[in-house]
C-alpha cells in the first residue's frame, strides 16, 4: 500500500526529504532494490515563484534527494533516471499557497 504513493512534497525553497514521506520512499526503494530490471523517472517539480532557471535547478536537487533516499537504501543508480520540469507541470494550476503546496513535489513514474 505504501508503494501507492507516489508523490512527495516539499517545503518552501527546500530539496530534502520530509520525515512523513520515508515510509512510503522505504517501501519503492526494498521493491526496486528487490527488482533490479524495474526502473524509475523521478520528476522534480517546484510552483511557480522563482526564475525558471532556479526552478530547473531546484526541481532537480528534488528529485535527486529521492534519488539519494533511494540508493542509500539499496536500489542501484542505473535503475534512476533523473528529470527536471521545474514549474512547467503544476499539479494545481491556482495561484495560492495551497496550490504551490501541491506543486512543490517529486513522483516516481514506473517504466
Amino acid at each position: 500500500a505504501l508503494r501507492e504513493v507516489r508523490t512527495f512534497y516539499f517545503d518552501f525553497d527546500q530539496a530534502s526529504i520530509k520525515s512523513d514521506s520515508r515510509p512510503a520512499l522505504a517501501a519503492h526503494a526494498a521493491f526496486l532494490a528487490a527488482n533490479p530490471s524495474v526502473k524509475v523517472v523521478l520528476e522534480g517539480h517546484t510552483d511557480e515563484r522563482g526564475t525558471k532557471g532556479y526552478n530547473m535547478a531546484l526541481g532537480e536537487r528534488r528529485a535527486k534527494s529521492v534519488q539519494q533516499f533511494l540508493v542509500v537504501n539499496g536500489v542501484s543508480k542505473a535503475q534512476i533516471e533523473v528529470l527536471s520540469y521545474g514549474e512547467e507541470r503544476p499539479a494545481n494550476a491556482a495561484h495560492n499557497e495551497s496550490a504551490w503546496a501541491q506543486n512543490r513535489r517529486a513522483y516516481i513514474e514506473y517504466k
